[in-house]
């Protein structure tokens, strides 16, 4: 494997940046492009795919882990259409970097987790790629606003926050804002004509499985072709570690549908 020397730039800000992962050998490798969760705030980063960036590339697959400017970044009360606007650009910015490496962007797949599972979710809706991969993530952001999902605690580095995460991210309810949500909650943009992963435990305490639940039952009936990996006891961040279970099933779907040799 082969990380790159520094961070590819897709942007001017600090937070525009990419982790390019290139396994070993001649390729071309497919690749899967990593989105951090953290209920769209600054206190997190890429360094939480980290260790599955690396595990994908010991496998044959390429990865790119990518940030982005979330709230509190500057995004002057506009901080939803900043992010999307980011991760739309990071994959722009993938494109461009396949020329100079052994990679086969056209067998790419989504893989995100937490808020970035909600922001793979919306950008199969916005590119053609061979796969998305939600996990634990935020499918439907009319009902992570009515739960109050994301309620910051000191324990999270957060200080108390009263403000569920996605009406701070969308900058208001569903009522105050509808234009807003409808923009960016997956759930509002079925079909997806993409191939769907969700990957939830039924433990999980900071997104309820619900949200993959109901999802998978509005996508189906979009006509989406979609399975879902719940698994029973798991909270939300054992998704994240490559020796779990729940990795191996989305390194399993990833084989299938990369049709590569991942390992």
């Amino acid at each position: 494997m082969t990380i790159t020397p520094a961070p590819f730039a897709y942007g001017p800000h600090p937070s525009q940046v990419a982790d390019l992962y290139v396994p070993e050998g001649a390729g071309p490798f497919p690749v899967a492009v990593l989105i951090h969760g953290g209920f769209w705030r600054t206190p997190f980063d890429r360094e939480l795919m980290e260790p599955l960036a690396e595990d994908l590339a010991a496998r044959g697959v390429a990865a790119w882990n990518i940030d982005y400017r979330r709230v509190g970044d500057g995004g002057g009360g506009n901080e939803w259409r900043v992010t999307l606007d980011d991760v739309s650009a990071s994959l722009d910015q993938l494109g461009a970097v396949s020329g100079e490496y052994p990679l086969d962007t056209d067998r790419t797949a989504l893989i995100g987790h937490s808020a970035g599972g909600h922001l793979a979710l919306w950008l199969a809706s916005e590119f053609q790629v061979a796969a998305v991969v939600s996990q634990a993530g935020v499918a439907n952001l009319y009902d992570a606003a009515a739960e109050r999902s994301g309620v910051g605690s000191a324990r999270e580095g957060l200080g108390v926050l009263d403000v569920p995460a996605a009406i701070e991210f969308l900058g208001g309810t569903p009522e105050e804002v509808p234009d807003r949500y409808a923009a960016a909650s997956p759930s509002a943009l079925l079909p997806l004509e993409t191939p769907i992963l969700l990957v939830h435990g039924d433990a999980d305490d900071r997104v309820p499985v619900s949200q993959s639940r109901n999802f998978a039952d509005a996508a189906r009936e979009a006509g989406d072709e979609v399975e879902v990996a719940e698994f029973p006891g798991m909270g939300h961040f054992e998704v994240l570690d490559p020796k779990h279970e729940s990795w191996t099933r989305t390194v399993e779907y990833l084989a299938g549908r990369l049709k590569a040799g991942v390992e």
